[in-house]
């Protein structure tokens, strides 16, 4: 293929197969049988290598490149990568290393050959997927999955919550973010994710699931699963976007735990309903403000400016869903769900492989964090994860020469700065209230302490300290290794998974860019219009022949 050959096959049966150029005055030929008649294995019994035909004969567009050929070819590629080379890509590998000119369309059937070679067919993970789950509780206890099917044992939804994540939790801050973001493979569906936030400011996944839809039938089933793991107790806090469906799946599955909202989805809903982008600062003030006080000043501020988006915050919204000081319960620092979108982020290659593939990625890159982060924990010298101690320390520093006076054996009184305090170093509060919220000491705990004689590290919360890293991060995450390997009893491997039945497919290129969330822009690449590439524009190109596209020619004689 390399030289441009093509070859035409001349006899092909069960047991030979006999090859020969496609000039039939050419003396290249190969001929190749079974080692034995009932063997599946053809051995090469004569081969004459040498081309006698003309240099006419040679063929870019080589007949035996086929999609099936190319994809066996750049398959090695794929391997171990989220990636890999796109179309074009394919294209420059088949030029270059074969030797052939494909289309586009070709090179992009040959990528799609490539991918299921090297993960699997979607129709196939379907059908796999009970083993996988089987295999992954039995190498990781304590494992959940769930697989929900209809009627028609047509797939539905699939949870997997990995035991050493659930063991985890019981060192995370109790505030766990939930989102979806949609997939891209033959099959689409939604995935969702449930995380929590480590000590160290890290994101901590908890469960995964994949549903048709973001509807509220969808997110009560993945939500009732979550609750079987985590419980649902009045210290929880469930942060998330405005989106209905979520709002009521979360309002009937969690009796006691707080529904928080993701305050940058607010600020994009008012941007976009409002058009007020210059009072962001005022909302974002009021968003992470500790005092009821400083709240309402920040309030006023905006209901002066934008009478309505106040009331927009006050009623539709409502305060005690994005505001620091008005939230019902214990969401510490966290007022948005950036932790569930760095996991999408994570994933935006991914979201096209087949179910079984995705879960793959998900738990090879879960196993890799554990490790990681065990190392990390292992080193720290302080009694605090790194990310609290460049916390705490400044305030140490700004304390110093504070005055603080002693009210009684476990209340002070402490001035300096804009705000005095008073903190009661027993139920670990401050009249800031950032030591009530955040759960790590102010700068007037840190006075109080230094009064009292006590170590500051007394007062912070046991969510932040190196013990309780290490332990979230103590034990390992297995994978389920080939299968071939797998050993599955035979009423797991016969349970029957359909794949799920699909709107027919539109016509064109399939989309595979998301609808931007609301109030959400995308920057455009800036296209010259001198030289035409992106990224600049004609004033500032560097370019010294331009593109002469639409302009009409110069030099054509009158």
């Amino acid at each position: 293929m390399k030289g441009n050959f093509e070859f035409r096959t001349r006899k092909s049966n069960r047991s030979l197969w006999v090859i020969e150029c496609i000039d039939p005055n050419c003396s290249w030929r190969l001929r190749a049988s079974k080692i034995v008649p009932e063997s599946t294995k053809f051995v090469i019994r004569k081969y004459v290598g040498v081309h006698s035909c003309s240099l006419l004969n040679r063929n870019a567009n080589h007949h035996q490149a086929t999609y099936v050929v190319i994809g066996e070819q750049v398959a090695p590629q794929y391997v171990g990568v989220e990636k890999g080379p796109g179309p074009k890509g394919v294209q420059t590998f088949a030029r270059t290393e074969l030797g052939a000119q494909i289309s586009y369309y070709k090179a992009w059937r040959g990528r799609k050959h490539a991918h299921t070679l090297i993960r699997g067919s979607p129709e196939q993970s379907f059908h796999v997927l009970p083993s996988y789950f089987h295999m992954l509780e039995k190498l990781n206890p304590g494992t959940v999955t769930r697989i929900e099917v209809n009627g028609e044992s047509r797939f539905k939804y699939l949870f997997l919550a990995f035991g050493v994540a659930i063991r985890g939790f019981r060192y995370m801050r109790k505030v766990v973010g939930i989102d979806g973001t949609f997939l891209k493979g033959q099959y689409r569906g939604v995935l969702l994710v449930a995380t929590a936030q480590d000590d160290n400011g890290q994101c901590y996944p908890l469960a995964w699931g994949i549903v048709d839809s973001e509807n509220e039938d969808a997110w009560s089933w993945f939500l009732t699963q979550l609750k079987e793991i985590i419980g649902d107790t009045d210290e929880l806090a469930l942060i998330s976007d405005r989106a209905p469906s979520i709002k009521k799946a979360i309002s009937t599955v969690f009796e006691k735990a707080h529904h928080g909202a993701c305050a940058w989805h607010v600020a994009q809903n008012i941007k976009n309903k409002f058009k007020c982008a210059d009072i962001m600062g005022s909302y974002w003030s009021a968003v992470n403000a500790y005092r009821c006080e400083d709240f309402t000043g920040y309030m006023i501020e905006i209901s002066n400016r934008y009478p309505r988006v106040a009331e927009y915050l006050e009623n539709e919204v409502g305060f005690e869903k994005w505001s620091r000081c008005h939230y019902p319960g214990l969401r510490y620092n966290i007022t948005t769900t950036n932790m569930v979108e760095s996991l999408n982020s994570m994933l935006v290659n991914a979201r096209d492989f087949p179910y079984v593939a995705l879960l793959d990625i998900i738990q090879e890159k879960m196993s890799k964090w554990w490790n990681d982060r065990r190392i990390v924990a292992t080193a720290i010298t302080t009694p605090l994860t790194p990310s609290r101690e460049s916390e705490l320390r400044p305030r140490f520093a700004q304390s110093n020469g504070w005055h603080t006076s002693q009210l009684n054996p476990i209340t002070y009184h402490v001035k300096g700065g804009e705000l005095e305090g008073v903190v009661d170093i027993f139920n670990k509060t401050c009249t800031c209230k950032e030591f009530d919220i955040d759960k790590l000491p102010c700068v007037h705990a840190v006075a109080a302490a230094h009064h009292a004689q006590v170590s500051v590290y007394n007062l912070v919360s046991s969510y932040y300290t190196k013990e309780y890293y290490l332990l979230a991060y103590g034990e390992t995450i297995y994978p389920v290794g080939s299968q071939s390997q797998w050993d599955v009893p035979n009423e797991v491997v016969t349970r029957i998974v359909l794949p799920r039945e699909v709107k027919e497919k539109k016509r064109g290129r399939p989309k595979t860019s998301r609808f931007p969330s609301v109030g959400e822009f995308r920057k455009r690449k800036n296209r010259c219009g001198k030289c035409g590439a992106y990224g600049h524009y004609k004033k500032k190109c560097n370019s010294q022949t331009g593109s002469t596209e639409g302009n009409p020619p110069t030099n054509v004689p009158s």
